[in-house]
């Protein structure tokens, strides 16, 4: 499935032209149309997931230049991905990821912002792990990190994560669905030294079993109803990482997404909440950034090697032009892990670009037009299918030709 060498752009385009693969009615379409017009370029032609899930792919010009972005938010299409006529249900990640996998795979021609192979090891919680440490980001311990079967220990149900977390000495983990997003079905779980189990989490337990997913976080204390939903999540395969205490803001635990375009940290937001989900949509809000900075430098570390620890770790997938890190400050602030690297965390309106970043005064989506603006595409290279561990960034992404009709199942 490797793109031919001998494509590139022609000499006369002068005019980039975007393409975006997406719905149409999502903001963040709506939002980055905004950008690639504010640039003076004519919007991007939009490509709806919808359509690319039902005709089975979709073909782009050699100089179109293509975004990948969520297929989230759009109850037909979570219906083509997942099989499940309710999108609130927690259930199907695994449907969802193969058939997501295959959908950017059968994407023809155009210049890739997004590498799909990247994009599988993103939404792959284990692999993604495994990717990280290997490149010395600091991550929380895991015992499932690594391909699926491979490095990583199997978890098939809550008896699996009972012995894990008695052989590693886990009293609080983290339980992820290895290719969920936005907290779905994650449960943040901590026993006690008695042997109490209690789990927090926004997934709702029905009494006939069935999961579906709240925006309100509930805490679970009878270790029954948390084996029932670990139980039933674990077919689609769970991610498993220590609970690290993070720092604190205001009596809020805190922790930071930062954006990262084209290898440089460019956005940042503190989160803060009163229970260990962070997310903005569970409650979370948004906290004081700069006070954030001040306590890193109080406590004796710098700000710019917290922003590098995001930046290693983007380094990562070095041909994915954006991605959203999820910072860990500990406790004191003075260390940082990733949590998790992900290929569509750069949702953060208004906001504009760090000081020194080269964004100032643009938000995600402009700093990611402007980024592809100033570099001009490379010439095809040759992809690597089905790589745990990609190559290390050297100048930020490269812009890539993608040809031929990829239909590989993740």
């Amino acid at each position: 499935m490797s793109p031919s060498a001998n494509e590139a752009i022609p000499a006369k385009a002068t005019r980039p032209r975007f393409a975006v693969v997406g719905n149409p009615e999502n903001r963040r379409v709506t939002l980055f149309g905004e950008a690639v017009r504010a640039a003076g370029l004519s919007g991007p032609r939009i490509v709806s997931w919808e359509e690319v899930l039902r005709s089975g792919g979709a073909d782009f010009a050699v100089d179109e230049i293509v975004r990948i972005d969520s297929p989230g938010e759009n109850t037909a299409v979570d219906r083509l991905l997942r099989g499940t006529e309710d999108p609130t249900r927690v259930e199907g990640s695994a449907r969802w990821y193969a058939h997501f996998m295959t959908a950017v795979r059968s994407l023809r021609g155009g210049i890739r912002l997004d590498d799909p192979d990247e994009l599988a090891v993103l939404f792959d919680k284990r692999r993604c792990h495994a990717v990280l440490a290997a490149a010395g980001v600091p991550v929380p311990p895991s015992p499932t990190s690594g391909p699926a079967g491979a490095a990583g220990a199997a978890v098939r149900g809550w008896r699996d994560v009972r012995a894990l977390m008695r052989e590693h000495r886990m009293q609080r983990l983290f339980i992820k669905p290895a290719h969920g997003s936005s907290a779905s079905g994650v449960l943040a779980v901590e026993a006690s030294g008695t042997g109490r189990i209690r789990a927090t989490t926004s997934v709702e337990l029905t009494p006939d079993g069935r999961l579906f997913n709240s925006l309100k976080v509930r805490r679970y204390e009878r270790e029954p109803d948390i084996a029932a939903i670990v139980d039933a999540l674990a077919p689609d395969g769970l991610h498993l990482e220590r609970w690290l205490p993070k720092a604190s803001q205001q009596g809020r635990a805190a922790d930071l997404r930062v954006v990262v375009v084209d290898g440089r940290a460019t956005h940042a937001v503190v989160r803060t909440s009163t229970s260990p989900l962070t997310n903005l949509h569970l409650g979370g809000s948004r906290g004081d950034l700069d006070a954030a900075r001040q306590a890193v430098e109080a406590a004796g570390a710098r700000w710019s090697e917290a922003l590098a620890v995001c930046e290693r770790a983007a380094a990562c997938f070095p041909n994915t032009l954006c991605v959203g890190v999820d910072l860990l400050p500990a406790v004191g602030w003075r260390r940082f892990a990733v949590g998790e690297v992900n290929a569509f965390g750069d949702l953060l309106p208004r906001l504009t670009g760090l000081p020194g970043s080269g964004a100032e005064g643009r938000d995600t989506y402009a700093a990611q037009v402007a980024a592809v603006l100033r570099r001009p595409p490379s010439a095809p290279h040759t992809d690597v299918s089905h790589t745990d561990v990609p190559h290390t960034r050297q100048a930020g992404p490269h812009l890539q030709h993608r040809t031929g009709n990829t239909h590989a199942s993740a």
